[in-house]
């Protein structure tokens, strides 16, 4: 095993008590702090404390040092993530009346491979994430930020890479323009994806960035929009669903005469991996597009400063 460790460190021209309680959100739906949606969002199994489990993405930890404006410390859960024995935690220190530096250290225990791994890819990415999380905060508890975290290649190769994928489901109940698109449905598909943190509820906004001619909107209603195509072999309707933090692509077909079904045969295996991928592309573009999560809350916190 080889010891890890690594340091972030912010001061922030903010009163200590102001930057402890933006720490008292993390892991809530309002967390002014964690990267999200840019990367998956810190999540815990109740409200933030000792014993809280949880983690981001498929990092996994339990809360077990919690000093509500001062301190919280995470132990990273065994047998996930590679790690055998370790923690971050992130501490502020008062440096005066009105400013304090917070401190984010990692320390831990790794095998050869999982060491290996953290000097190619995971480090740089945690340390992303770290930069990011500070960035949040300074701007959180500000209402500026003066010098923003800047994302490397091999970070942003790696976001891309690991950025969630598309899961197939049915198609749902409230996709009522695609389930009454045809008389007769010879084909269909679904596809979902959760809703991260700051990225849009309305289906415009997915419409514009899913929309290819020469597609058109045949439908509007409520939180779906049908986009499609007819043509002489078959007629074809995609379903944009965007409901319950949950944005669904879906399929629906109907095909003319055998010349549209042999068609239908032939696509309906590449069919899943193309809509996999724009689905997927779209969900990346708005995320990174959006506000984040220190931009959400000094909108809804303004700083009289």
């Amino acid at each position: 095993m080889h010891a890890v460790r690594d340091t972030h460190t912010r001061t922030v021209q903010a009163p200590a008590d102001a930057v402890g309680a933006l720490l008292d959100h993390m892991g809530s739906e309002s967390d002014p702090l964690f990267p999200a949606p840019a990367w998956p969002p810190l999540r815990f199994d109740r409200p933030l404390g000792v014993g809280a489990d949880g983690g981001h993405g498929p990092v996994r930890y339990r809360v077990v040092a919690y000093e509500p404006g001062r301190r919280i410390r995470f132990a990273f859960t065994p047998g996930h993530s590679g790690e055998s024995a370790g923690h971050h935690q992130l501490t502020v220190h008062p440096l005066g009346p009105d400013r304090c530096r917070v401190d984010h250290v990692l320390e831990s225990r790794l095998p050869f491979a999982r060491r290996l791994a953290w000097h190619l890819a995971i480090g740089a990415v945690h340390g992303a994430v770290t930069e990011e999380l500070l960035d949040n905060l300074e701007r959180a508890a500000t209402g500026h930020l003066r010098t923003p975290a800047r994302r490397s290649l091999r970070v942003r190769l790696f976001n891309r890479l690991q950025w969630d994928r598309p899961v197939a489901v049915a198609l749902p109940e409230d996709a009522r323009l695609a389930r009454s698109a045809f008389s007769r449905t010879d084909f269909q598909d679904a596809w979902q994806m959760p809703l991260r943190p700051g990225m849009p509820r309305e289906p415009e906004a997915w419409e514009r960035v899913l929309r290819k001619a020469p597609f058109r909107i045949f439908a509007r209603q409520g939180d779906e929009i049908l986009l499609g195509k007819n043509a002489g072999h078959l007629d074809f309707r995609a379903s944009l669903l965007v409901a319950d933090d949950l944005v669904t692509l879906g399929t629906v077909v109907h095909t003319h005469h055998h010349g549209g079904r042999l068609y239908l045969a032939a696509i309906r295996r590449i069919h899943p991996v193309v809509v996999r991928g724009v689905l997927r592309r779209a969900h990346r573009k708005l995320a990174l597009a959006a506000p984040g999560a220190g931009e959400r809350w000094s909108a809804q916190h303004p700083v009289d400063r």
